[in-house]
This record gives structure tokens, sequence and C-alpha cells, in this order.
């Protein structure tokens, strides 16, 4: 009854038909809409106004995903993408949940299929014209590995491969610069770059090589001008610093600096546009963007009111314009789309997203710090009605506390309509930005939450729970933990730690049999994952490893209660993993409770 109550309550929050914002790009704006009832989004497009980006004429849907996946158990449309002639839409679907992909081409006009390329890594970028198109495949290891150049309507067997990556601790990804002039192959893995460009308008251009990869250096590139925009962590800069290179000499030793390199800021990636340069990244744990006018070079920070928010850019795809799109969002602040001027800095809203019933007012969030036990102050964001308990009296109230903490990955304080049915009925909700994570920097992950320095997660999840119990926030009785995937990993750990801080834990597709997957490389990622935990074949990663895989330090505790899911087509946690811990985890109860 209650889980009944409760989904009801979660689609009372949900405004079920509604609509984005359109995005000019070309002769239209482009927008997404759902409908009440029906599961998945509807992909639109109408006329332009010509000298305006306001929408004309009547709606054009160009992909209803509700009529893609009809009588399908799944459907995940990854990649929709326009023509550039606007005549026609590839898109790029996963009918199995393993995350591969095939690429369908659909002519505008008529609705009817034009072209199928099957088996690929998710990714399509066009070409020049609406003549080719180029991909990605996988190998066995689910790894993808090589690029194609796919010649519209000719077989898939006679694409022609651009680029091969033989070695397995290193992905490919492919994309298009913001001018719309090259495209970008980025051979990587978590410490190491390399990056081909071909030039698509150029005919017959041969692929050029930015700079060969080397021990722990790391780039990223845009086009701009004449020249390459380069954010890299050469020279030491770990938090990475913003250069630049002409495209006839893209070699390292031609980097010159843009900007001064600020330790405190880490940069992350650009938006380009015909006059002006967004970087976008990290100041004091939270997301920045510097706007950088490309005629004068004067930099303007773009201003956030709240203390603890996320911003991501929208769809910006128009070259010329001065008009810069982002979201926004934070624990109370429902999503948000913005325009920002580059030119005068003024911002304007154009929609917050409508959440019925639900009242900001009420609520309250908050950044504060724990203390780990090294001294490293570690952030927590938190969010609560104004009349919970702890917040009239500073009596403990229940608390969820979610944790991920691996990859670098951060974990920003955004809205959740649906936290609003647990906030109603007094609960507090907390993430703890742990070291693994990169909230504070680079350094946060990678020479404090990684390798040998990974138990910093581990402890740190532990002590920003009992700074919290500590601050009056909650008490264990009432205090339960979440994380999935690697952040199940964080799960599993902390449990085995200190399975008497929590009273529940809900572990998603945990990673916990760390020892077997990270041993055996014939499992797909394996190999690729050594450069975040450690190479096992190496006795002081077998050892340390070992020292917290969660399905090897199950002791006979009294565990808390525990919710362990598992996905049988998951491409990176095998269900095998979850189960095996939970049968490690009922022998060990067994015993402790005998």
């Amino acid at each position: 009854g209650l889980q009944a109550s409760i989904y009801q309550e979660f689609v009372s929050h949900t405004k079920e038909t509604d609509e984005e914002v359109p995005y000019p790009y070309g002769p239209y704006v482009y927008y997404t809409r759902t409908v009440q009832g029906l599961s998945y989004p509807i992909h639109c497009r109408k006329g332009r106004k010509p000298g305006t980006i306001e929408p004309m004429g009547r709606e054009e849907i160009i992909l209803d995903h509700n009529v893609l996946g009809k009588g399908k158990s799944h459907c995940d449309v990854q990649q929709v993408e326009m023509s550039p002639d606007h005549a026609l839409l590839a898109f790029t679907v996963d009918f199995t949940g393993y995350e591969t992909y095939d690429i369908i081409v659909r002519q505008l006009a008529t609705g009817n299929q034009v072209d199928k390329v099957e088996g690929c890594a998710g990714q399509i970028v066009w070409g020049k014209t609406n003549q080719e198109f180029f991909y990605t495949t996988m190998d066995d290891e689910h790894r993808p590995h090589k690029v194609w150049r796919h010649k519209l309507g000719q077989p898939q067997s006679s694409d022609v491969c651009l680029l091969t990556e033989d070695d397995e601790l290193f992905w490919l990804d492919i994309d298009k610069t913001c001018s719309g002039r090259f495209l970008v192959m980025d051979s990587g893995s978590p410490t190491r770059s390399e990056i081909h460009l071909l030039d698509l308008e150029t005919t017959g251009a041969a692929i050029q090589q930015v700079e060969a990869r080397s021990e722990d250096h790391r780039y990223s590139v845009e086009h701009w001008g004449d020249h390459l925009y380069i954010i890299t962590n050469t020279d030491g800069c770990i938090n990475s610093k913003l250069m630049q290179t002409p495209i006839a000499a893209t070699g390292r030793r031609n980097w010159k600096d843009v900007m001064p390199y600020e330790k405190t800021t880490k940069l992350d990636y650009l938006v380009c546009f015909e006059n002006h340069i967004v970087i976008n990244g990290r100041g004091n744990g939270l997301k920045m963007c510097k706007v950088m006018d490309m005629r004068t070079g004067k930099v303007a920070d773009l201003k956030f009111d709240e203390d603890a928010y996320d911003t991501f850019p929208k769809k910006n795809r128009e070259w010329k314009t001065a008009r810069f799109r982002y979201g926004y969002s934070s624990m109370v602040t429902p999503h948000s789309t913005f325009e920002y001027d580059m030119q005068t800095g003024e911002k304007q809203l154009l929609k917050e997203q409508t959440v019925p019933k639900y009242d900001r007012s009420l609520y309250t969030s908050e950044r504060v710090f724990a203390t780990a036990k090294d001294g490293t102050k570690v952030p927590i964001s938190l969010v609560y009605r104004k009349d919970c308990r702890y917040a009239k009296s500073k009596q403990p109230s229940p608390m969820m506390l979610y944790g991920y903490g691996s990859y670098g990955i951060c974990i920003d304080p955004s809205f959740d309509a649906k936290g609003i049915s647990y906030l109603d009925r007094g609960m507090i909700f907390a993430i703890a930005h742990i070291r693994g994570g990169g909230e504070m920097g680079r350094q946060w992950y990678e020479t404090e939450g990684k390798y040998l320095n990974k138990m910093n997660t581990f402890t740190d999840f532990c002590d920003c729970a009992e700074f919290l119990v500590k601050a009056g926030y909650t008490q264990p009785s009432q205090l339960a933990i979440s994380g999935r995937s690697a952040g199940g990993l964080l799960m599993g750990t902390v449990l085995n730690l200190r399975p008497d801080l929590f009273k529940a834990a809900v572990a998603g597709v945990p990673f916990v049999d760390i020892m077997v997957t990270m041993c055996d490389p014939s499992i797909p990622l394996t190999i690729t994952e050594w450069e975040e935990w450690g190479n096992p074949n190496e006795k002081k990663y077998y050892d340390y490893m070992n020292s917290y895989s969660p399905v090897d330090n199950v002791r006979p505790n009294k565990y808390p209660s525990l919710l362990i899911t598992a996905g049988l087509n998951d491409p990176r946690v095998p269900y095998w993993e979850p189960a095996k811990w939970v049968a490690r985890l009922r022998a060990e109860i067994g015993r402790a409770h005998v």
C-alpha cells in the first residue's frame, strides 16, 4: 500500500504532458515533448521565422520513441541527429539492454527508412553533407575500438575503417567540433589521450594526429579560427589549463597558453561560437562557466545565485550567435533553461520545469563539510523540509545518504522531483562528495581517491556519516545509504567496515566481486579498469584490492537491512556479482545470528 501511495505521489509531482524549450538549428527549431500516459519522449520540429529563433507553422514529428518501442521489452534511443541539410534523421537504438546499437536513417519527407547500420557503439556523426556519416564499433570486450565511414545507401560491408585502437586500455570516441569543420576521434584511457582529426571541409583530407599519447597526459580539442584550442594537464597542471596551437602545427611543442593556470579551477570542456568560447569546469567544488570574447580577450564569469547547484550547457547548435543556453537546478530549484547574452552579460530564464504540488518555500538546502580522518574537508550537500525534526528542534531525522566516488565522476546537487515524497515524510537527503569523485578537482580523484589511495573513498563516506550523526542531523538507527554500480562497491565496503553505523542500504547493480573481475581479462572492460583500481598481477595492487573487496571481506556481522539489485544484461556489472554477494551475506549473517 505504501509503495502504491508513493508511486502516485511521484506521478502527482510530474507534469506528464510537457515540452522542452525549442532550440534553433538551421531553418528549424527542434524540441522534445512528453504526453501523459506515454513512456517515452517525442522528437519534433517546426519551421523558423526568417532572421529570428521564433517557431512558425505546424509541428512535424521526426521521431516518436513510443511508436519505435511498441511491442519491445526494451527500447533505448541513444542519439538523434539531423543530417546537415535537415532532410534525413539518423538515430541509434538498442532493443536488448546490452548497449549495442543499430543506426537507422529515415527520410523525413516520407518517413521511409533509407539506411541501417548494425552492431554499433551508439555514436553517429554526420559528415559535411548527408552523403556520409561516421560511427564506432566494439570488440568482443564491448570496447569501442574502430571508427568507420559509411556512404549513405551503400552496404555496411563496404564501409571504410578510418582508425583502429588495438590497445585494450583505450576507448575510441567520436564527435564533431562546434564549428562543424573537424571530425574528432579521441582515443583515451583514464590517464592518457590521443586525438586524430579529419577535416570534413577538405575533399580527400588525410587523418591528422594532434599529439601522440604519452604517460599521464590528457587533453581535449576544440576548433576556433585558425587554431585548435586545447584543455590539457601538461606541465604538471593537474586541473588542466587552456592552450592553443595552429591547425597546421598541432604538436605539443607549438602549444601556447591562453589563460594562466589556476590550481583551484578545474577545466573540463569548451563550447565554441563565432565570437566567443565558453569554458566549462569546476571551482571550489562547484561547476563554473567562463565566457571569453575572442575579439577582445576579455573573460567574464557566469554567476549563479545558490550556494549549491548543478549547471550544464544545453543544445547550442548555432555557430553565429551571441546567445549561450545552459541548464540549471539545485536541490530545491527545478530544472531550468537559461539564455546568456555573451555580449551584454544579461541572462534570461526561458523556462523552469513545472512541478505540480511543489512549494519550494517549504524546503531548504545547505552545503556542509565533514572532516576526514586525515584532516581533509569533504563536502556534503543536503536538502530537507523546514519543518522536519532536525530543522524545527535539532532532533535527529531519518536520512538517506548517497555516494559514488569513482572515475572522477561528480555527483552534483540537482533537483529530483521523486525526492519530494520522502522529504515530505520528514527525511533528509544528503550527497557525500567523497574522494574518488572529481568534485574538488582532479586531485580529489587522481592522487587521493584511486589505486593505493582508494580506501579514502570508503573512509570518507563513513566519516561523512559520523559527522552527520554528531551534528544531530540523524542517528544510526535512522540512517539509510545508497549507491549504484561503483557506488554499489562503496556500499559493500562501508557495510563491511561499519555495519553498526547504518540502518538500511540500497545497492544497485553493485560492483562487489572486484578480485574475480579484475583478475580475469577475458571479462568485458576488465583491462581498462586496471587504470582505475590497479592491475592485480602486481602484488601491491592485488593485496590492496583484496583488503576492501566487498565479497571477500564479508564477516559474521549483524548487517543493516539490505536491498540489492542486479541487471541481467548489464555490460559493466554481470548479474553474478551481486548474486554471489547476496549468497555470502546470507551465509555470514546466518552465522552472526546463531
